[in-house]
C-alpha cells in the first residue's frame, strides 16, 4: 500500500490564509495580536523554538516581544513579570517557554498567566474548560492534529482512536478532545503509554494512531493494521555522523515500515510541527478578538 502523505506544511498555509482575514479585521480597528514570549536561561532548544515562533508571528504581521531573563532569575521575578504583562491591555498572549530551571516550578508559574491570556491553553481553568467540552484555549498539538485529520478527511467520528502518551501537552488534551461530540470528535479512544503492557495489541485496533510518547520508532509496521491513518507527533533528535549538524530527526514511528501498510501518514519533519506553531498563531488572533471584543 502506498500511504498518503499528509503535509502538514501545506495545512499550516491554508491556516495562516484564514488568518490572515482575520488580523486584517482587527487591523481596521487599530489592534496588532500581540504574542509576548519569556525565555529564561539559555537552553539552545529553547532559544531554537522562540525564534520560531517570532518568525512565525512576523510573518503574519503578529506583534512578537521576546523577554529573556537570566537562568539565575528567582520564581518570584518571573511571576512579577507576567503578573505586569496580564495587566498590559497591548499584549493578547503570554507564553513562558519550557522547560524552565530546575528551581522553579512550571506548574505554578502556568497558573500566574491570566486564562484569557493562555495561548497555550494549559492553565487549569483552560484545561478544565476542554474537559467539560467548552474550551477558551486548546493545546496547540493536539489542536494542530484534529487539523491535520479533519482536513485531509479522516474524520474521527466513530473511529478508533489509539494515543500512544499521555503528557499534559500532547496526549491528555487530545484524548479530551476526540472523545467530545463534535464534528471534530466523537471518537472512541483508547490512551497507551510506555507503561502499557503488550502496546501492539492496542495499536493493531487502530483506525487512527497517534504517536506520541516521545521515544524514537516506538512504532513498527507489525503494530499498525492496514489502512491505518497516522499522525506521528514525536520529534527525537538521533545521532548520525552522516549529517552536517551531528544528528537527524525522527518520529515516533518506523517511518518505512509502517508507511507500506498505513492509508495516510504524516512525515518527520513536515507533519505536525509546522501545525504546532500556526495553532499558537490562531490561539494568539482569538485572545485578540476575544479581549478586543470583536467575537
Amino acid at each position: 500500500m502506498s500511504a498518503i502523505l499528509i503535509d502538514g506544511k501545506k495545512v499550516a498555509e491554508e491556516i495562516r490564509a484564514e488568518l490572515r482575514l482575520r488580523i486584517e479585521r482587527l487591523k481596521k480597528k487599530s489592534i496588532t495580536p500581540n504574542l509576548t514570549v519569556i525565555l529564561v536561561g539559555d537552553d539552545p532548544a529553547s532559544q531554537v523554538y522562540v525564534s520560531m515562533k517570532k518568525k512565525a508571528c512576523e510573518e503574519l504581521g503578529l506583534l512578537s516581544e521576546t523577554i529573556r531573563m537570566p537562568i539565575q532569575t528567582t520564581q518570584e521575578e518571573l511571576v512579577e513579570r507576567i503578573e505586569r504583562l496580564n495587566q498590559d491591555p497591548s499584549v493578547h498572549g503570554i507564553l513562558v517557554q519550557m522547560p524552565l530551571p530546575p528551581h522553579m516550578d512550571s506548574n505554578q508559574i502556568i497558573e500566574v498567566i491570566h486564562p484569557q491570556k493562555d495561548v497555550d491553553g494549559f492553565h487549569p481553568i483552560n484545561v478544565g474548560r476542554l474537559v467539560a467540552g467548552t474550551p477558551s484555549f486548546i493545546p496547540c498539538t493536539p489542536a494542530g492534529v484534529v487539523e491535520l485529520l479533519t482536513r485531509y478527511g479522516y474524520k474521527p467520528d466513530g473511529k478508533h482512536v489509539v494515543i500512544v502518551g499521555r503528557s499534559n501537552i500532547v496526549g491528555k488534551p487530545l484524548a479530551n478532545l476526540l472523545i467530545q461530540k463534535t464534528p471534530a470528535g466523537n471518537a472512541t479512544v483508547t490512551v497507551c503509554h510506555t507503561h502499557t503492557r503488550n502496546l501492539a495489541d492496542f495499536t493493531r485496533q487502530a483506525d487512527i494512531l497517534i504517536a506520541a510518547a516521545g521515544r524514537p520508532q516506538t512504532i513498527k509496521g507489525e503494530m499498525v493494521k492496514e489502512g491505518v491513518v497516522v499522525i506521528d507527533v514525536g520529534v527525537n533528535r538521533v545521532d548520525d555522523s552522516t549529517k552536517k549538524r551531528g544528528y537527524r530527526l525522527e518520529g515516533d514511528v518506523d517511518f518505512a515500515s509502517v508507511s507500506e501498510k498505513a492509508a495516510a501518514i504524516t512525515p518527520v519533519p513536515g507533519g505536525v510541527g509546522p501545525m504546532t506553531i500556526v495553532m499558537l498563531m490562531k490561539n494568539t488572533v482569538q485572545a485578540a478578538e476575544e479581549q478586543s471584543g470583536l467575537v
